[in-house]
């Protein structure tokens, strides 16, 4: 039998903000451990929360990019669990009366551009970070509790079963971490924690619209390994089905270094946490002004930013999707591009050598000048430097952040041309290699480029390459 996959995704999302859901304790990431703590997040008896007004308006805001209807009244709730990395025995969430229901977020798959539908979006704080001795959390003998996490304030965006692979799975998110970085709700660093996927996948068979039965996928610290954990619990789950078995309902962990999950526990239902109204907080009430003021802030979006710039730049779609997928890119670019009118000159040279550069030398963008850029590839275009010039050039920019007019005249950069200036150069590198004079001469192409490439080094690459082979090769006739 052939089998359908169904996939949902629980996508927990940090906010951007200074000091946590109910207290005021920093939520900065890498400090001591247990340091970013107070009675209110530990759950001191006694204590109470008071609501962070920023994390609901980060909160709002990402709703509203993804088309949610953001309610009028929502209502936080207990959810009830014993784990060592919860201090109070309980979380405090929104359960029934969530922040936002419904919405969509629309994606170009491989088959074809569609929208995967939003259950809900809700508030909720987090819980501290487990530390295991150990490869796993199966082999671990020991772990420790860092409680700095415990009550940073959480979105957690959960999607209803319109997936179908893990491959969508990782497109979905991939495009969602991009919208949320772009109306600023978050750093979505994974590497930090500070988004995380859970998914729930289960297989039916092909054409079927029942549901199978459903396990939950956890650990999957990368969108590569959601895509890689959901295809493998795929396969666990059809070959238990295709042997006559049964799926049992459970929490399966990602065992990267084995690619495979594995189930660790019986999946208890949400009866099983004893939902009930947080009694020391109040109903969330937002007015429709104070929700438009936050729609009214709302940035360009990734998609309309993708459409923008091949109408406006003309760029290819392929080009669009590439610098618009890291926002202080497309903007360096947007910016350069005011002054500098060769768009597509402009992006090979941002997207290529100067991203290539950045990553070689270290350097920050938010360092880099875009006019230096400009009057980099201004001096290209009117043919003072060659291209292995101009690269030179390039890293010397990045790393003093010198203007290339005042490098090539303080280093003689300037361009080398004219038959009268390279024909001394180029007869001396035909005396010094006979050798392959003869081998160009019996058909070897190489040859000619090795000799290209000694009057280069001469000129300490300011000769042009096409001028110096033409040369080669009037001489050597």
């Amino acid at each position: 039998m052939v089998y359908e996959a169904v996939i949902g995704l629980e996508i927990h999302v940090e906010l951007l903000t200074r000091s946590k859901m109910f207290c005021g304790c920093s939520t900065a990431f890498g400090d001591k451990p247990n340091t970013n703590t107070c009675p209110v997040c530990l759950g001191f008896p006694g204590t109470l929360p008071v609501l962070n007004r920023q994390a609901v308006a980060l909160a709002v805001k990402a709703a509203l990019a993804l088309q949610g209807k953001v309610q009028e009244k929502s209502i936080f709730a207990r959810k009830n669990y014993f784990y060592p990395d919860l201090p109070k025995a309980y979380q405090i969430s929104q359960h029934d009366r969530p922040l936002s229901r419904g919405g969509f977020l629309e994606i170009n798959f491989p088959e074809g551009r569609r929208r995967v539908h939003l259950e809900r979006i809700h508030l909720e704080e987090e819980a501290g970070k487990l530390i295991h001795a150990g490869d796993s959390i199966l082999e671990a003998d020991y772990s420790f509790v860092d409680y700095n996490r415990a009550g940073i304030p959480l979105m957690e965006i959960v999607t209803l079963p319109d997936l179908h692979s893990g491959e969508e799975a990782r497109l979905f998110l991939e495009e969602l971490r991009l919208l949320l970085l772009y109306v600023g709700v978050s750093d979505c660093k994974m590497e930090e924690g500070s988004l995380r996927c859970d998914a729930n996948i289960s297989l039916r068979p092909a054409g079927s619209s029942e549901l199978g039965v459903k396990t939950e996928v956890k650990n999957m610290n990368s969108f590569r390994a959601v895509e890689q954990a959901l295809e493998s619990e795929a396969r666990r789950q059809e070959e238990i089905l295709s042997a006559g078995g049964r799926v049992i309902p459970a929490t399966c962990h990602w065992e990267g270094e084995e690619r495979r999950t594995v189930p660790v526990r019986e999946k208890g239902a949400s009866a099983d946490y004893r939902y009930f109204t947080e009694p020391d907080l109040p109903p969330l009430m937002l007015e429709a002004s104070l929700v438009e003021q936050l729609r009214a802030t709302l940035p360009e979006l990734p998609a309309q930013r993708r459409e923008r710039l091949q109408e406006e730049y003309g760029l290819e779609a392929s080009e669009a999707l590439m610098i618009s997928s890291t926002p202080p890119l497309a903007n360096f670019f947007e910016e350069a591009a005011k002054h500098y009118r060769d768009y597509r000159h402009l992006f090979h040279w941002i997207q290529g050598d100067l991203v290539y550069q950045l990553r070689e030398t270290g350097t920050s963008l938010e360092t880099v000048s875009p006019e230096l850029l400009i009057e980099l590839l201004e001096l290209l275009d009117k043919g003072e430097i060659n291209r292995p010039v101009a690269k030179e050039l390039l890293t010397a920019v990045l790393k003093k952040g010198a203007s290339p007019k005042k490098l090539v005249a303080s280093k003689n950069l300037g361009r080398i041309s004219g038959r009268e200036t390279l024909e001394p150069l180029v007869a001396q590198v035909l005396d010094e290699n006979p050798e392959a004079i003869e081998s160009f001469l019996q058909g070897r192409k190489k040859a000619l480029a090795f000799l290209v490439g000694k009057v280069m080094a001469l000129t300490r690459g300011r000769a042009d390459p096409q001028e110096v082979s033409q040369l080669l090769r009037d001489k050597i006739k």
